[in-house]
């Protein structure tokens, strides 16, 4: 199975000539090139992580893709989405995904809390959208650990990654990040990882890893 991170919150998951697409945002210029998308998963409605011209494009291009989310996302959608929770658990393709969490992380106490989903992909990969949410006792694999946000203290982040235990992690939710903050976030979540003897890798877009359950 073939991860991409892409700019900011989008990921591409590429395995036996299908692909899944996770949080098609605004800040990422455009889709590129994804070969046959079976399915796509938005964690929540925010438009760095949901943007409307996207996911228009990925229902025109790909009619027959599940395209899953919350049910305020849906909501909003220009195009049909289906609405999944916490514990449920769908196929789609090769892919095969179970979804966790259930809230986003606190911004600010005037900002209202909404829903968020974490997913995990063929018991390999796993991204918690924008929150903090494990996945139960599953093993990860390879953790895709939010890096910079207005909701983010690295302190929690590197205690998110302490607890999740991945054997190997990469950071995403960046667009926010100076280079230089950047980087530093990269050697705490790194320190964080290597503490349980994983591999952190400082992937920019457009770079990808390989990874099995």
């Amino acid at each position: 199975m073939r991860v991409t991170k892409h700019e900011h919150a989008l990921l591409s998951v590429r395995q036996g000539g299908e692909t899944l697409v996770i949080d098609p945002g605004g800040f990422a210029p455009s889709l590129g090139d994804l070969g046959d998308v079976t399915a796509v998963v938005v964690t929540h409605e925010h438009p760095d992580h949901a943007d409307p011209r996207h996911l228009t494009e990925l229902a025109e291009r790909f009619p027959d893709a599940r395209m899953l989310t919350t049910t305020a996302t849906a909501e909003a959608a220009p195009v049909p989405m289906t609405v999944v929770a916490p514990g449920d658990e769908v196929s789609a393709g090769v892919f095969r995904l179970r979804f966790f969490g259930g809230a986003h992380s606190e911004i600010h106490s005037s900002i209202p809390i909404i829903d968020n989903l974490g997913v995990l992909v063929n018991d390999a990969l796993y991204y918690p959208g924008d929150s903090y949410a494990l996945p139960g006792d599953a093993e990860v694999a390879l953790l895709a650990a939010p890096i910079g946000a207005p909701w983010l203290k690295i302190g929690e982040a590197m205690d998110f990654v302490l607890a999740a235990r991945p054997r190997r992690a990469f950071g995403t939710h960046d667009a926010t990040l100076s280079e230089i903050g950047l980087r530093m976030h990269r050697e705490r979540l790194a320190w964080a990882t290597e503490e349980h003897g994983g591999t952190f890798h400082p992937l920019d877009a457009g770079e990808s890893i390989e990874v099995t359950a």
